[in-house]
């Protein structure tokens, strides 16, 4: 015969409140030694059911966003790069800057820690339930070529620009054509003033028309961007010959 006690558990499994089903049996223990009420001992088990679905949430916020790793500001070594400004980076997580629709540039060379700076402001932006995608800059143009290509480029730029907060990686590890870089002005005028952008390059602005190579689009590229930007820009050595030598 089945006990109440299972009865309950397969209550809980049935609606769904899996992480009571999983807590309870040793809070079980807990309420009869604390002696605890109805109603604090409910309260625990719903809190922790409460909390357990907002993780969850979260976790597929993340996922949607497509980082391509996890990566905390807790996890960053501000030491090994003392150029940059602590306070300043760690503000950032207050997401005050995607409040105010201002963006973002991370600049230095190839692993000083641009790309998990721009993650981890990303996650947290998920975590306070900021609609939020992170993607390679060649990725993207290639998406836009294509969208392009079949006549859904309006679509295709309306998409991204509805993001909250949107991550542009690594732009001027490969040239870019005119027709890709006119592509990229109409998502960043799109975007203008409405929602913030993250971007990390190993380029210094002054030489994105290199990049770009096209004045006339660069200019109007850089023009929106550094409108309303926080630019960081990191002179330290690569973490990826950290300990090496």
């Amino acid at each position: 015969m089945t006990s109440k006690f299972q009865e309950l558990l397969t209550n809980l499994e049935s609606l769904g409140l899996t992480k009571m089903v999983a807590y309870l049996p040793e809070y079980v223990d807990q309420i009869n030694q604390q002696q605890l009420s109805f109603t604090e001992a409910m309260l625990t088990l719903t809190s922790t059911e409460l909390e357990w679905n907002q993780e969850q949430s979260i976790e597929r916020i993340v996922k949607r966003a497509h980082f391509p790793q996890k990566k905390t500001l807790k996890g960053f070594d501000f030491n090994f790069q003392p150029s940059i400004n602590q306070q300043e980076v760690v503000g950032f997580q207050d997401l005050a800057f995607l409040e105010k629709n201002e963006n973002l540039i991370f600049i230095g060379s190839p692993g000083v820690g641009k790309t998990h700076l721009a993650i981890s402001i990303g996650i947290e932006a998920c975590r306070q339930g900021k609609r939020t995608l992170f993607i390679n800059c060649h990725e993207l143009l290639l998406r836009l070529r294509t969208a392009n290509e079949k006549g859904t480029l309006e679509r295709c730029i309306n998409r991204y620009a509805r993001y909250d907060l949107l991550v542009i990686d690594e732009i001027g590890y490969l040239p870019i054509d005119h027709d890709e870089a006119n592509l990229f002005f109409q998502l960043i005028n799109a975007r203008y003033e409405r929602h913030s952008t993250i971007i990390t390059s190993n380029s210094d602005l002054s030489g994105w028309v290199e990049i770009f190579q096209n004045p006339t689009v660069t200019a109007a590229i850089l023009d929106r961007l550094v409108h309303h930007v926080h630019v960081v820009k990191i002179t330290g050595k690569s973490y990826r010959l950290k300990g090496v030598g």
